[in-house]
């Protein structure tokens, strides 16, 4: 009996030594840099941080026995600021890792940062090309999107059912440029024409000169070389000139869920928009997006859902490498295939591209909607190796020619 009591003890004392160890490392911070306030809230956000935590509890709570912890920063869509946040996050927090970014400019900014420090950056709400061709770097990986898919998928889509006459609005800056880039190219290439195009700046309230300017191109497609409310006016005011009516078709060549439902079906119904992620595809992406909605009412974008793919994938790295040393949990990530409800088989290059599958989405009628939320009918899915930019053509300075 004696025995059996001493052997109870040292196994209580040998938990409570270990837990008090737990307690004594310090937590394992991962940080947001996130558009808590601007015009792309709504695709990352708040939503972004929820999608974050719920990968943190999924996985556990902690990992080599360190608690995880969620920290995040609003960039104002600035990118100064967000370069001074990923400096503070990293120099004075402590972060290992940091996710979304949530534009191009500001992940272009943040990204210089990481790459200097050694540190790993995962790019989920940014679309720029750049991220993983001239800027890239060896812990960068670009997770959801980017502007080539989205002008692969959607343009060719486009030019094939006979739209091959383009006009542009360009959001004045580094995503909007390589989307208009991308898209003109995968035109070109079809067989189609770029009849000009026009640059905004970012946050733009009124397009009334801009599309007069597509109006009158007598273009059978604007191309919307923008993203968040940008998109969602431009959209809306196209409605109230009467383009669509007066037979131009209106495309956003980066849309999201949520920009569709600021827009509603009876004027966004019948574009065609790429995307990486939506939340009725099947069983796994209904769970998940069930539980987000628990906690946000919203369903997830895309870029929520890359968050939670993303942090989830780096957790599980970490936990096999047994480290947070950037290089070696990197090795992992690129080794281990991504299968969850985000991707199927998604791998991660030597450039950092994450490839995974892409969607062509057509919006539905209202009459086709069964409720909120319920918003596109998939038209095709495209292999990830046919949809985005293949490794040949890649101007990373890492890709062995």
């Amino acid at each position: 009996m004696r025995r059996v009591l001493a052997g109870v003890l040292a196994c209580v004392f040998a938990i409570s030594a270990n837990a008090s160890l737990a307690q004594d490392k310090p937590p394992l911070k991962l940080g947001g840099i996130l558009d808590m306030s601007s015009l792309y809230a709504d695709i990352t956000g708040t939503g972004s941080e929820t999608a974050a935590k719920m990968a943190a509890e999924d996985f556990g709570g902690t990992v080599l026995g360190r608690k995880i912890e969620i920290v995040v920063g609003d960039h104002l869509n600035k990118a100064d600021l967000a370069a001074n946040i990923a400096r503070d996050m990293i120099d004075n927090q402590g972060v290992e890792m940091i996710f979304d970014v949530a534009a191009s400019a500001t992940a272009l900014a943040a990204g210089e940062i990481a790459k200097a420090r050694g540190k790993i950056i995962m790019f989920n709400g940014p679309g720029s090309i750049r991220l993983t061709n001239e800027a890239c770097g060896p812990y960068t990986v670009h997770y959801v999107f980017d502007t080539f898919a989205q002008a692969n998928v959607t343009g060719l889509a486009a030019v094939k059912s006979g739209l091959d006459t383009w006009f542009f609005l360009t959001a004045d800056y580094a995503f909007g440029q390589d989307l208009e880039k991308d898209t003109s190219n995968v035109v070109v290439k079809s067989g189609g024409k770029v009849l000009g195009s026009v640059r905004h700046p970012i946050n733009t309230s009124d397009f009334s000169s801009f599309l007069l300017q597509a109006q009158a191109s007598k273009a059978k497609v604007i191309g919307l070389a923008n993203a968040g409310g940008d998109t969602i006016n431009a959209i809306k005011q196209g409605a109230e000139f009467g383009i669509t009516k007066g037979g131009q078709k209106i495309s956003p060549l980066l849309a999201f869920v949520t920009d569709i439902d600021s827009v509603g079906l009876e004027t966004a119904q019948g574009l065609l928009l790429a995307e990486a992620f939506y939340w009725d595809l099947n069983d796994d992406t209904r769970a998940f997006s069930k539980r987000f909605m628990e906690r946000t009412k919203r369903v997830p974008t895309s870029a929520q859902a890359g968050v939670y793919s993303s942090v989830l994938h780096y957790l599980q790295a970490v936990k096999a490498a047994g480290t947070t040393d950037a290089a070696a949990v990197m090795k992992v990530m690129k080794e281990t295939p991504i299968n969850d409800m985000f991707a199927k088989n998604g791998r991660i290059r030597e450039d950092g591209r994450m490839v995974h599958d892409m969607y062509l989405f057509e919006v539905k009628k209202p009459s086709e909607s069964k409720g909120r939320w319920d918003d596109y009918k998939l038209l095709a899915t495209v292999p990830g190796d046919q949809a985005f930019q293949p490794l040949s053509e890649s101007r990373c300075p890492l890709v062995k020619k």
